[in-house]
Formats: structure tokens, C-alpha cells, sequence
């Protein structure tokens, strides 16, 4: 039963996740995303057999710490944006935004009424927090192509910028290797795990 809630919550935060996207976007300037019909909360628009079921599947069987995955991205034109760079950051700004929206109301919710921590909607509400955090987390840091490097790439110089961005193509890899193997005293899975624990306590959950 967590499982499949658990993946239910996982996808349709995602699904937030990406509209929110495309929404920005939208604004800004490109209309790719409207335009091909992916400004819906409608799961078969947005639902990756791979990010959206398979890999969180295979994470939370596994007792994995680190639960992530995601819906289809939305694509996104830069060379529709009104201000490229700085446009796309905004756009990325707010796709973590939106899941770190969500784990506050749910955490809201859960404070102002305690007596739904026993039940399924508390459990329900629960979930939303945690996974929603995670993907907060996850999508801002700043490995390409997650929401982060188009935010860090801001601070960058231009040619920098897209050297940075270059690594795109290889970027899960660094990622994943990240993840699994502490790179000099530097563990990439205990920073998350700390960042996760203090949101938790900021939220009082």
C-alpha cells in the first residue's frame, strides 16, 4: 500500500513539477509546452514508463535512502524566451518551488489538524511532504540537466555557461556516481539525507 501511494504521490508531484514549467515558460515568452498539449494535469501527457514508474519503483523495493524520479520533461525553447539565461533559471526556480510549495501545505495541514496523523490521510500527507522535499532537493542540484545547473549557470560567464551546460549529455552519470561513491570525504547522498532532516525540522514534521 506505501508502495503504490507512495509512486501515486511521486508521480502527480512530478506531473506539479513539470506544468509548473511549462506554465513559466509559457509566460516568458515560449509556448512549446501549450502548444503541444502538455499544460495538463492529465498523467498520460506527462508519465515516463522509465522516471515515472521504474526507476522509483526499483529505488523503494530496494529500501533505497533516496527516493527520486520524474514525469517527462517538458521542453522548453531558450530562443523563445524574452532573456534566454535568465529566463530559464526562472523557469527552473520554478519547478523546485513548486514541490517545496506542496510539502508546506501538506506539512500545514498535518500541524493544524494532528488527529490526521493516525489515518490514511495522514499517511497520505505524510508522503507528500517527504517525497516532495526530496524532489526539491534533487532537481536543485546543480549537476545538468537538473533544474539547478540552469540556476547556477546564471552566475556563470557566458562561454562558461556553456561549457557548463555541455555536460548535459553525461550529467545522470556524474550524477549517479555522485550518489553512490563519496568523492573525497564528500558524500553526496548524506548531503541530501542532511538537507531532507533539517527541512523536516523546519517544518516541524
Amino acid at each position: 500500500m506505501e508502495i503504490i501511494l507512495g509512486l501515486v504521490v511521486l508521480v502527480f508531484s512530478a506531473i506539479l513539477h513539470e506544468v509548473a514549467h511549462g506554465y513559466v515558460a509559457d509566460r516568458l515568452g515560449d509556448p512549446t509546452a501549450r502548444l503541444m498539449g502538455r499544460l495538463t494535469l492529465n498523467p498520460l501527457k506527462h508519465i515516463d514508463p522509465y522516471l515515472s514508474v521504474i526507476l522509483p519503483a526499483l529505488l523503494i523495493l530496494s529500501g533505497s535512502p533516496i527516493i527520486f524520479g520524474g514525469a517527462k520533461p517538458i521542453p522548453v525553447d531558450p530562443f523563445n524566451l524574452k532573456d534566454g539565461r535568465k529566463d530559464m533559471a526562472l523557469v527552473s526556480l520554478k519547478e523546485p518551488g513548486t514541490n517545496i510549495a506542496l510539502a508546506i501545505i501538506a506539512a500545514v495541514i498535518l500541524r493544524a489538524f494532528p488527529f490526521l496523523t493516525a489515518g490514511f490521510i495522514g499517511l497520505l500527507l505524510v508522503t507528500v511532504v517527504n517525497y516532495n522535499i526530496l524532489l526539491a532537493i534533487f532537481n536543485l542540484i546543480p549537476i545538468p540537466p537538473l533544474d539547478g545547473s540552469k540556476i547556477f549557470s546564471l552566475v556563470l560567464p557566458e562561454k562558461e555557461a556553456r561549457m557548463y551546460m555541455s555536460l548535459e549529455s553525461v550529467g545522470m552519470f556524474i550524477l549517479f556516481f555522485l550518489l553512490l561513491f563519496p568523492v573525497g570525504g564528500f558524500s553526496l547522498s548524506r548531503l541530501i539525507f542532511s538537507l531532507f532532516t533539517l527541512a523536516h525540522n523546519l517544518l516541524g514534521i
